[in-house]
This record gives structure tokens, sequence and C-alpha cells, in this order.
């Protein structure tokens, strides 16, 4: 495969949440060929660092719990005075834990909403006045086509998938005067390292190729050069909306 490179992109500072691994890597890396000044935030210190010193490009690393806005905001803070202000935020930090719907507390409700959900809205919140100040940016949501296809298994995490169009769709309108563009993306089920561990059984991907158009299985680098296409000025009128990559899964 032959990818595009974006002229617009080189040298700007982007923030990415969960770019130790899975898709969160695959953005991390993306970014870093065309030339960018990439942040990443990340639990996993360790994975943080190996990514960054077996990766070329220029990445700073910044190990912060999310579900801890205070920490966040830290971690924010220091690659601001590091590399500067972000001018693209990709967020990107989930984790899709399957669990019943009959077994799930109000704790680990809210927990799960932290995870998935919360800290995206401070994230946004942390960069934004940089932003304003710069006269734009563009801030990418990671989304999931679980709540459109009504799949089961995991209602908090769906639902605060879900939530995340709704912020998007808020934050444009509240950004959009200081040409400041939010987007989703919204991925299908990505061949991630953790999916093929856990989930990913000969059965499970046949029923799944069933219900995509296309029949191949979807490789996070897809998902990368959604992310890399909105971020850049190609897509400089494109905001408030959800962009698929998911195979035509029905």
């Amino acid at each position: 495969m032959e990818f595009a490179t974006y002229p617009s992109l080189s040298g700007r500072t982007v923030f990415v949440t969960g770019g130790a691994s899975g898709i969160g890597a695959e953005i991390v890396t993306a970014f870093a060929a065309q030339g960018c000044r990439v942040g990443l935030v990340d639990l996993d210190a360790a994975a943080s660092k190996k990514l960054a010193a077996s990766t070329e490009g220029d990445i700073t690393c910044e190990t912060c719990d999310l579900r801890d806005t205070d920490a966040l905001r830290a971690a924010f803070a220091a690659l601001r005075s590091r590399i500067g202000p972000a001018q693209v935020l990709v967020n990107n930090a989930a984790r899709d834990d399957r669990h019943d719907w009959a077994a799930v507390t109000p704790e680990y409700w809210d927990e799960r909403m932290s995870t998935n959900l919360r800290h995206m809205f401070f994230a946004i919140q942390a960069v934004a006045p940089d932003m304003i100040e710069a006269g734009g940016g563009s801030i990418i949501n990671m989304g999931s086509n679980s709540w459109w296809e009504a799949g089961g298994g995991f209602p908090a995490y769906a639902t605060a998938k879900a939530a995340v169009h709704g912020l998007t769709r808020t934050l444009a309108r509240d950004l959009g005067g200081h040409r400041i563009r939010v987007n989703t993306v919204v991925p299908g089920w990505i061949m991630t390292e953790r999916q093929k561990e856990l989930w990913a059984t000969p059965e499970a991907l046949e029923k799944h190729r069933a219900r995509q158009c296309l029949p191949d299985l979807i490789e996070p680098v897809y998902v990368a050069r959604m992310v890399l296409f909105l971020a850049s000025d190609d897509a400089a009128m494109c905001t408030a909306n959800n962009y698929m990559v998911e195979a035509g899964s029905i």
C-alpha cells in the first residue's frame, strides 16, 4: 500500500492519549513519519518508552492515569513546556473490557465513564485555549461502531462511546468560531494485538467478515490514515462529523 504525505502536518505539535499500544501506537507512528512533534500520554511508561525508542521521529512521552483529571492536566502542561502547545489533539485512550450488564455496580459504571469518556472532555479543555490563541486546530475523538451495530457484552463501554459523538458535535459548535475542528473517527473491529489475544477466534472472525462489505480484516494503520487526514489542512472544512473506518460493517 502507498499512503499520502500531508505537507501541512510537518512541524505540527500533536498530543495523543493512549498512544503506547494498539491503534494509538499506529497513530503516534504515523504522525511522527509526517514530521510532527508528537506528545504521547499513556499509563504504560515502559511501552511508551519502547515505542519512542523504536520509532523514527520526534516523540515525547508523559506517563499519566487519564482517569485522574489533575494528573491529565499536569501531563498536558508538561508536554506543552517540552514540545509546545498542541495544534492537534487525538483523544484515543479507551478500554473495551467486556462486562455483564447484570453485574455492573455504580462504582464500575463510573470507572468505565472515567476510562472511556470523561478524560476526552478535560483533554479538550486543556488544549483549546492554545488553539484559540493560535487561530485554529484539529481535535479528533475516537468513537466505536459497537453501538451502531447494537453490539452486546459491554454496555458501559458502548454507552461511553455513543456519548463521544455528542461531545464532538457540541464542541464543534462551541469551538468552530475559532476555526477549531472537532471530529469523531469510528473504527470497526480493528485487529490490534489485544483483540487478537482476547477475542479474535476463527469463529468470531468469520462471523464478522460476513457483516462487512469488504472481505479484509482491518489493521490499525487504516484508522491512523483517517486521523492524519482529519488533522491536515486537506480536511479544513470537515467538522462535527463521524468518519467511519469499518469496512462497511452492518
